[in-house]
């Protein structure tokens, strides 16, 4: 009997209860992460949203694989064509869009779903497909 009887009556147990204060650690850990990496999060995300939304044929666009070309037309709400070079088109989802570089004003809408008809003249004798010379303007 190394404890006396007195002694240990005076020890206290576990308080009864429920207390806030064993919360507050926790619920101070979920407020940091909400305004640390939720909060900034959702603003990242639309400003995407928005971003995506506002794409216009002739936007110069990044794509998330890298691939740097300009809006050629825009398909629905899901879908660009994006021209990643002269005659060379590739369909990309809207979400894939990570960054618009140059914004342009909004076109005349045209009857046409093949763009071509935009070449000039101009375009056409300055090629140099064939090995051919190029004319002088």
């Amino acid at each position: 009997m190394l404890i006396s009887p007195a002694y240990a009556q005076a020890a206290t147990g576990a308080a009864p209860g429920f207390s806030i204060m064993s919360l507050l650690p926790i619920l101070l850990i979920f407020g940091v992460f909400y305004f640390l990496l939720i909060r900034p999060q959702q603003k990242k995300l639309k400003q995407h949203k928005d971003m995506v939304a506002g794409l216009r044929r002739g936007d110069r666009v990044v794509t998330a694989g890298g691939i740097i070309g300009t809006v050629a037309k825009v398909e629905d709400d899901t879908m660009i064509s994006v021209e990643i070079a002269p005659n060379v088109r590739v369909k990309v989802s809207r979400p894939t869009i990570a960054e618009v570089l140059a914004k342009t004003e909004p076109a005349p809408a045209s009857n046409d779903d093949d763009d071509d008809s935009e070449k000039s003249e101009d375009d056409s004798t300055t090629s140099t497909r064939g090995g051919g010379r190029r004319k002088p303007k």
